[in-house]
């Protein structure tokens, strides 16, 4: 068959083709947005890098009483990622804080051990207590209860973190 049906036949086909490649054309296209984007990711050290969320809350700082100005400070500490963390050191209003964990002594004296660092395990919380790990340091002059102290704490993978703690009198209750 020859003339004016064949044209058009080829002319329906030509136009059948154009059009199905534009509709392939989108999603060929996304793909290679995506798979660019993951390799560029990939290449920055993003692909399996772990998880590391760190929130700090109830920050609480004890008024010492007395001739001392050494006091502790205390914060929970949580940790919702999916890789352990290690809190490595402590600042206070530009100066630096100790770790500490309180302990007795085989003749059930109290004592405390300094530490160089504190495990915050994966999904956990770390709740630092009078009884357990604190933050070592100075008073500052002229704290009262209900001053707010800010502090930033430094993690070994996360780094640093902000937080806020509440001077309170040893021995009050929680709020």
């Amino acid at each position: 068959m020859t003339g004016p049906t064949n044209g058009l036949l080829r002319r329906l086909s030509r136009r059948r083709l154009a059009d199905t490649a534009l509709a392939a054309l989108a999603p060929v296209a996304a793909c290679g947005v995506a798979l660019g984007g993951l390799t560029a990711w990939a290449g920055a050290g993003g692909a399996g890098s772990p998880t590391v969320r760190i929130d700090v809350s109830y920050g609480r700082v004890f008024l010492p009483f007395g001739a001392t100005t050494e006091t502790s400070a205390y914060f929970d500490i949580t940790n919702t990622g999916d890789t352990e963390d290690r809190l490595v050191a402590v600042a206070y209003s530009g100066r630096e804080a100790g770790l500490s964990r309180h302990v007795m002594t085989p003749s059930g004296a109290a004592s405390k051990k300094s530490l160089d660092s504190v495990d915050v395990s994966a999904g956990d919380t770390l709740s630092m207590s009078p009884h357990g790990v604190d933050v070592t340091l100075t008073a500052r002059p002229g704290w009262r209860t209900g001053d707010l102290v800010r502090f930033t704490l430094r993690f070994e993978r996360r780094g640093s973190v902000d937080a806020l703690a509440v001077v309170t009198p040893p021995g009050a209750a929680p709020v």
